[in-house]
C-alpha cells in the first residue's frame, strides 16, 4: 500500500475512533474490539515490502530500537492509559458501558505528540521510516488498550444466572 493510502488509513482510523468513543459504547461479551488493529497490523506489515520499509536498511538496529520504543510508547501510554482513565459503569439492565474522560484524551494527546516527537527526532538522525512502522505502532495500542477495556468491562459483568432444569 503507498504512503499516501497508509496515511488516509492512519486518519480515518483515527477519526473512527473519535467519533465513536465520545459517546458510552457497550461492551459485551460478544464485541468485536479486535478486526480493526488486526487490519492495521496487516497493512503496516504487508506495506513494509513496497518502499513503506518498517526497518531502514541503512540504519538497520537504530530503526528497530526506534520501532521498539514507538511500540512501547504506544501500548504505555495510550493503551494502558486509555484503558484506566476511561469511566466503566454498569447499567441498572446489568449491560457495561465504557466512556473516554478528558484524561483520556489528554493521555491520547501526550501519546501521538511523542510519537511524532519520536518521528522527527529519526528524521533528524537520518532514519527513514515508511507509514508501515505508524501502522503497527498503532495497531498495537489500539488492540492493547480495546483489550485491557474489555477486560475492565467484564470484570463488571454480572454473573449469569444459572437454573436447574426441572424433569
Amino acid at each position: 500500500m503507498p504512503g499516501f493510502a497508509n496515511a488516509l488509513l492512519i486518519i480515518a482510523a483515527a477519526g473512527l475512533l473519535a467519533i465513536r468513543q465520545t459517546k458510552p459504547q457497550l461492551i459485551t461479551a460478544a464485541r468485536r474490539w479486535w478486526p480493526l488493529p488486526v487490519v492495521l497490523a496487516y497493512c503496516g506489515l504487508r506495506g513494509s515490502g513496497r518502499g513503506s520499509h518498517l526497518i531502514d536498511v541503512h540504519h538497520r538496529y537504530e530503526s528497530i530500537a526506534l520501532l521498539s520504543v514507538e511500540l512501547l510508547v504506544g501500548v504505555a501510554m495510550v493503551a494502558a492509559a486509555w484503558a484506566c482513565t476511561s469511566h466503566i459503569r454498569t447499567e441498572p439492565d446489568g449491560s457495561v458501558r465504557s466512556r473516554e474522560t478528558k484524561a483520556t484524551a489528554v493521555m491520547r494527546g501526550a501519546g501521538i505528540a511523542s510519537r511524532l516527537g519520536l518521528v522527527g527526532m529519526a528524521l533528524l538522525i537520518g532514519i527513514h521510516q515508511g507509514t508501515g512502522a505508524l501502522l503497527l505502532a498503532l495497531a498495537a495500542s489500539l488492540l492493547v488498550g480495546a483489550g485491557s477495556l474489555e477486560l475492565r468491562g467484564g470484570a463488571l459483568r454480572p454473573a449469569p444466572v444459572l437454573t436447574a432444569a426441572v424433569r
